[in-house]
């Protein structure tokens, strides 16, 4: 089909196609520049490198960690790294706060192919209402006399009924694509961050008690109580 036939298939569908040619574009954006942010990510993931994190954090090895994810753009080794950096804090609300900003990089422009998903058929539908309303004037005002009067009115309805569907059928399988790569993302996510929180838990358990034995401040408590023992004999 040539250009001049698609162009002039284009006007026959009246002023409705021009803005669901406008909404054809804007698909077409968000979908290759959604791509290229998916690539873009792909590129930067490092899968070994988030399981040597977890057997680091579970060594106690924390400046390791950092070193190793201070050039790291993995996403999830990213929200590994604010919570071992936060983890005196509060960890679980440090990597959830930046699995939230991860999320809202993943999800940016998808509101606008929801939004095209929806609006694509009703302008469809709204150019169909015009094209009968079209071809019923052109009945009332010529009769019957001329049918290509009425046929005109018709290819505008269903052209701009098919353009609408089309469109939403174009938009929704990307649409479900990335919407899709998101979820597991965010699983992945998930996981890990569970997973370290588990293992940080592992190490204060171990740790904690064996610093607590060896303190200065515990170790003279009870030599204090020891001597006053000493000194007053047994207890009455």
């Amino acid at each position: 089909m040539s250009v001049m036939r698609l162009y002039e298939i284009f006007l026959s569908g009246g002023p409705v196609m021009w803005p669901l040619l406008l909404c054809s574009i804007a698909v077409m954006t968000v979908v290759l520049e959604r791509l290229l942010f998916w690539s873009s990510l792909d590129r930067k993931r490092n899968r070994p490198l988030m399981d040597e994190l977890l057997f680091l954090a579970q060594e106690g090895d924390w400046q390791t960690c950092k070193t190793k994810t201070d050039p790291c753009k993995d996403y999830v080794v990213r929200v590994l790294a604010v919570g071992i950096l936060h983890r005196e804090f509060d960890m679980a609300k440090a990597m959830e706060a930046e699995a939230d900003h991860m999320v809202q990089h993943m999800s940016r422009h998808m509101p606008i192919l929801d939004t095209m998903i929806t609006i694509a058929p009703l302008l469809g539908i709204f150019g169909t209402v015009l094209g009968i309303i079209s071809s019923f004037k052109m009945l009332g005002a010529g009769g019957i006399a001329d049918p290509k009067l009425v046929t005109a009115g018709i290819a505008q309805a269903l052209i701009t009924t098919a353009a609408g569907l089309g469109i939403a059928i174009i938009a929704v399988i990307p649409y479900n694509y990335f919407n899709n790569r998101i979820n597991k993302a965010i699983h992945v996510m998930e996981k890990y961050a569970s997973n370290l929180e588990v293992v940080y838990g592992k190490v204060r358990m171990t740790v904690k008690p064996e610093d607590f034995s060896r303190s200065p401040e515990s170790n003279g408590t009870k030599e204090d109580v020891q001597s006053h023992v000493d000194s007053q004999g047994s207890i009455q």
